[in-house]
């Protein structure tokens, strides 16, 4: 197949193109110096230069807490981006795939999110992604909306590359235990979406690696599997709650989600996140 990436500089359009090349597809990746999102006439330009018959539109503004700060720049890269990805798609008679996030929940719920609850953006970030998925919805007749969540890669900043250094660091990591979510690793996460573009089964995934934890069980998994490989961690751990640590943004308690649309459309469960993580850690030593 022929797939456009868009993002293709970021930790997850990375591994995504990579992925898909290897599998043998012929793949564009468009980092921000390749393709303004926000410019309507160039995202036409170079799809229909290219036409794919996928666009995997991972190009997004993921900056949770500046986006409060800066809601217009978030809607101008979240939603306007996406029209004009999902038009230029639409055109070009490609199916597209937007890369959307667990922050359209509100995160109070009891129970793992399923794909056709109803939404309900807590904060600026999930409102503009919410909007994303609205576009990309009505704009395009052959869409796959996959929410994510907890994204860590071997490209760009994440938060595992960061518990790493402050472990190495640091006399004290104090993690919060009062948010939980399901951590998902880029490759695994590419290896669905490559999986995903090759039918036609449209429609709204949840897709991250199977099984939850706290964000501090996931920094006590990392450090175990760091020391494993060799890595010097010396920091103690404590947990602490999202009160002792306030930020601009609100943050979802429970971010997990059911992947019902996985099972029911036939296609294979991503692997443990703790799985997930081990060969991450083993490949960035």
């Amino acid at each position: 197949m022929k797939v456009l990436v868009t993002g293709a500089g970021g930790q997850l359009g990375k591994d995504t193109a990579a992925f898909l090349r290897k599998a043998g597809h012929d793949v564009q990746g468009c980092g921000r110096a390749d393709l303004d999102i926000t410019n309507q006439e160039q995202c036409m330009q170079v799809v229909m230069a290219f036409r794919p018959d996928a666009v995997i539109h991972c190009a997004a503004y993921t900056a949770v807490d500046q986006a409060e700060a800066d809601p217009d720049e978030a809607y101008r890269v979240n939603a306007d981006g996406t029209r004009n990805m999902a038009m230029a798609a639409e055109k070009a008679g490609a199916k597209l795939v937007y890369i959307s996030t667990d922050y359209v929940f509100n995160g109070r719920s009891a129970i793992p999110y399923r794909e056709y609850d109803s939404t309900d953006p807590q904060g600026v970030y999930g409102k503009s992604k919410r909007a994303g998925e609205l576009l990309a919805q009505t704009l395009s007749t052959r869409y796959f909306i996959v929410r994510t969540s907890w994204v860590y890669g071997q490209h760009g900043h994440n938060f595992v590359k960061t518990m790493l250094r402050l472990g190495a660091e640091k006399p004290l990591v104090q993690v919060v235990h009062d948010q939980k979510g399901s951590p998902t690793y880029t490759v695994d996460l590419a290896g669905f979406l490559s999986d995903l573009i090759q039918t036609e089964k449209y429609g709204i995934y949840h897709a991250s690696n199977s099984g939850d934890c706290t964000w501090f069980e996931f920094t006590q998994a990392i450090f175990e599997e760091a020391r494993e490989e060799g890595f010097v961690i010396t920091a103690r751990l404590e947990p602490c709650t999202t009160a002792q640590f306030p930020r601009p943004a609100p943050r979802p308690a429970n971010s997990v989600m059911d992947h019902g649309s996985i099972r029911t459309n036939g296609f294979a469960e991503l692997r443990h996140w703790r799985e997930g993580l081990r060969e991450f850690i083993h490949n960035l030593n």
